[in-house]
């Protein structure tokens, strides 16, 4: 029903992979000289793999391995300052996992000073790191500061501990504020908290004390993402064995409307489906990703779109430290997308953007005219009243916020 996912591990079915790209290990020289101006890097370490979580992570990893990672990683980057590499030149930097801050000080320390090394980071405006709120101190918070982070994201996820225990979350509601605290007794001024509606057990009331509780925070950004059950999770499977039933729809809507309407009231705004921020707060590293723009992924599983072409890393520790080891690119999936599918796709995305899909900005990106391109979608769409359509751009429409997943679907159907 929604796109509840704000993470962007994008694969379309419509859009087969080049197999010319998949005969040899792909090279950072294959891909188009022009500029990427994002980073992501993967750190999949974890204290204990969360019951919904389909993002690739790794538990109990020793010090001696957690090191080995950040030379590697380091070694990754290498490939990315060659000479006949695309220029990396990053604007925006993200953290994610797993839970990066898992890695220890030192390592984490050495590794954003080796990226700094490495990489030419004078066009970053914006750095995140992603943080369990119960794995981060005031030293590790300073020294993620004075590194230079200056953002960082908590996956709080609930503040009733019925809740965090379906989803097997191992932190406790107070662990949430206790951390938001010592991120800005460390000079943080942007910090978000991710938090999820749609628990099997949860009501309306209790989402409502959920959101209630994070204001008390004076946040200036939220992420409110319903529980999607992706395949092969725990939570998956006992939804199949019937002993996890899931929120029905039309709760699950209630529970969107009441954060989309509550938090506009209190001056945060949705500007994407799942993701909330005072005026000029919003996340730029996930905008530059919903309105089409290039990025590098390191680190195991990490996802890359390099100008038309995306892979992404070997989704297994083992695997990715043996292509870096023999100089190898560790890239698999690897996806060149033609003219009109890199349309559909950016139509799709900025279609989840509450300013929408412009078509000035849509022509310049794509030299297509997206009236023209989609002209049979924006019609019967418009006619269903799920897209607002006026000479500048189309929105989604409430109803079509609704129902977003099958309204992309329309626009990634020109294979």
């Amino acid at each position: 029903m929604l796109l509840s996912s704000g993470y962007m591990t994008i694969s379309l079915a419509t859009v087969q992979p080049d197999r010319r790209a998949n005969a040899a290990p792909l090279r950072p020289s294959d891909l188009p000289r022009q500029l990427v101006d994002a980073l992501y890097v993967h750190i999949p370490f974890c204290f204990h793999k969360c019951h919904y979580c389909d993002f690739y992570s790794i538990t109990r990893q020793g010090p001696d391995r957690m090191a080995r990672f950040t030379d590697l990683i380091l070694r990754e980057a290498e490939m990315w300052t060659r000479s006949d590499a695309p220029p990396l030149r990053p604007r925006t930097i993200f953290f994610g996992g797993g839970t990066p801050t898992l890695l220890p000080i030192d390592e984490m320390r050495r590794l954003i000073a080796g990226l700094r090394e490495r990489i030419d980071f004078s066009d970053v405006d914006e750095f995140t790191s992603e943080a369990n709120p119960a794995t981060v101190s005031l030293e590790y918070c300073r020294m993620l500061r004075e590194s230079g982070v200056d953002r960082m994201s908590f996956g709080a996820q609930s503040f009733d501990r019925a809740e965090l225990a379906t989803l097997e979350r191992h932190h406790n509601p107070d662990d949430v504020p206790v951390s938001v605290e010592l991120a800005r007794k460390a000079g943080f001024e942007r910090l978000n908290i991710d938090l999820i509606y749609a628990i099997p057990g949860q009501d309306l009331a209790s989402w409502s004390r959920t959101l209630e509780t994070a204001l008390q925070l004076n946040l200036k950004h939220l992420s409110c993402y319903g529980l999607t059950f992706e395949a092969n999770t725990p939570i998956a499977v006992k939804k199949r064995l019937g002993t996890m039933i899931p929120a029905k729809d039309e709760v699950e809507l209630e529970m969107l409307w009441h954060a989309r309407n509550r938090l506009t009231e209190v001056s945060l705004p949705p500007y994407e489906i799942s993701n909330y921020a005072a005026p000029g707060e919003e996340c730029r590293h996930n905008l530059h990703y919903w309105t089409g723009g290039s990025y590098v992924g390191l680190g195991p599983s990490a996802a890359s779109h390099v100008h038309g072409t995306r892979f992404k890393n070997r989704p297994h520790l083992g695997e990715w430290e043996r292509a870096i080891e023999l100089n190898e690119l560790p890239a698999t999936d690897v996806e060149v997308l033609s003219p009109v599918q890199r349309a559909g796709e950016l139509a799709m995305l900025t279609l989840r953007l509450t300013r929408g899909l412009k078509f000035d900005d849509f022509a310049g990106r794509t030299g297509h005219d997206a009236r023209t391109l989609f002209v049979e979608q924006i019609s019967q769409l418009s006619r269903q009243k799920l897209l607002h359509l006026d000479e500048h751009h189309i929105s989604l429409s409430e109803s079509g916020i609704n129902v977003a997943d099958a309204v992309a679907a329309e626009f990634v159907q020109l294979a």
